[in-house]
């Protein structure tokens, strides 16, 4: 009986919650292992900041929990969380449209991991990829690998829950996590009632994902080791110019648009695409094609060389206005106080609704 009426009070809060909210919902975030490179931006900021958080209610957090899945330093780790939260604000989020906060700063995401990870199994942890990956690498290096990079998944579920989540923007390379996090809503509200809402992934239609300019079969990722192919937000211009002008391009001269044969061209070609939308101010969805783009260059040369100005030009202003931002520390303290206190009062009510519905006393408190 008890558990029935934890069900029904769970489901009503969560029908109440619908019925009150006239915009779609969408939660991402960044992981402050490293220094935000071109890849976030083009890959996820910059949708962000043109289209989602105009027609959504938006929440954007510096993921931080999930970097300590791994060897880090402290003092940099919050010198990076800092940093992200700054470059987003850069960038152009705007407070004012969307909330800003970071993950720590809200307990409600720790609290609803541990439920995810007692709703999910050890077999759906273990096929993740990226945990398969990051565990070789650690074990290569002679590492030990810490189980909060097996349990992670929840945490990232927890984080897309907790507040109600409609959409979930994201590259390829986390597609398999918010898969999981559907799963798992779905099973928690067959055995306990209706809390969660089933979350769905949406993907930019244009640089989802952005290769190294040294690798471009590897992801521009901003915790590698190298960093000759990776373009930092804060990078000087003549070292995003030097960076894309040393890009590894492929066999033959042709400039063609194929991911297999060429996948050099083939980055090059889809990071001036999304720089091009950028610049004009496009959301992506019907800004010029890679494909086209590619009859416009006779040489590998004159594609780097516009490349390399775009991305300078699309970078300039981020970077003034970090440096802004930077200045004026008390402004940025502000935006996140703000922002988590109203990450907390969305979540914490649906939390809340979760515990009850497992069956946990509600505190006294």
């Amino acid at each position: 009986m008890a558990i029935a009426q934890a069900q029904a009070q769970a489901q009503a809060k969560t029908q109440t919650t619908a019925q009150t909210r006239s915009r779609r919902r969408i939660f991402s975030g960044v992981k402050p292992t490293g220094h935000l490179t071109l890849g976030n931006y083009l890959g996820a900021v910059q949708r962000w900041v043109r289209e989602d958080q105009h027609g959504a209610d938006a929440l954007f957090s510096v993921v931080d929990l999930h970097a300590l899945t791994v060897e880090h330093d402290p003092a940099r780790l919050r010198r990076l969380s800092r940093q992200a939260a700054t470059l987003m604000l850069a960038s152009g989020l705007d407070p004012d449209r969307c909330t800003l906060f970071v993950q720590s700063h809200v307990d409600e995401h720790a609290r609803l991991s541990y439920l995810m990870e007692c709703t999910a199994t050890d077999g759906e942890m273990r096929r993740m990829i990226q945990y398969k990956e990051k565990t070789a690498r650690e074990r290569a290096g002679g590492g030990s690998v810490r189980l909060s990079l097996l349990t992670y998944p929840a945490l990232m579920a927890a984080d897309i829950l907790a507040y109600g989540t409609d959409e979930v923007p994201v590259g390829d390379d986390q597609a398999q996590h918010v898969e999981l996090a559907r799963v798992l809503a779905q099973r928690f509200n067959q055995r306990y009632g209706a809390v969660f809402t089933v979350p769905r992934m949406t993907r930019p239609p244009v640089a989802a994902r952005v290769m190294d300019l040294q690798d471009p079969t590897s992801k521009m990722g901003k915790s590698h080791a190298e960093t000759a192919g990776i373009v930092y937000l804060l990078d000087e211009e003549d070292t995003v110019r030097r960076k894309v002008m040393r890009a590894v391009t492929d066999s033959g001269s042709e400039v063609v648009y194929d991911r297999e044969a060429q996948p050099g061209v083939a980055n090059l070609l889809e990071i001036l695409a999304a720089c091009m939308d950028g610049l004009d101010g496009a959301d992506g969805t019907d800004g010029t094609a890679p494909e086209e783009l590619a009859g416009e260059y006779s040489s590998y040369g004159a594609l780097k060389k516009d490349t390399a100005e775009a991305v300078v030009e699309l970078l300039r202003p981020i970077r003034a206005r970090h440096a802004e931002l930077c200045a004026d520390p008390s402004y940025v303290d502000g935006v996140l106080r703000a922002g988590a206190e109203r990450a907390r009062g969305l979540a914490r009510p649906r939390v809340d609704a979760a515990y009850e519905a497992v069956g946990l006393l509600p505190s006294a408190g």
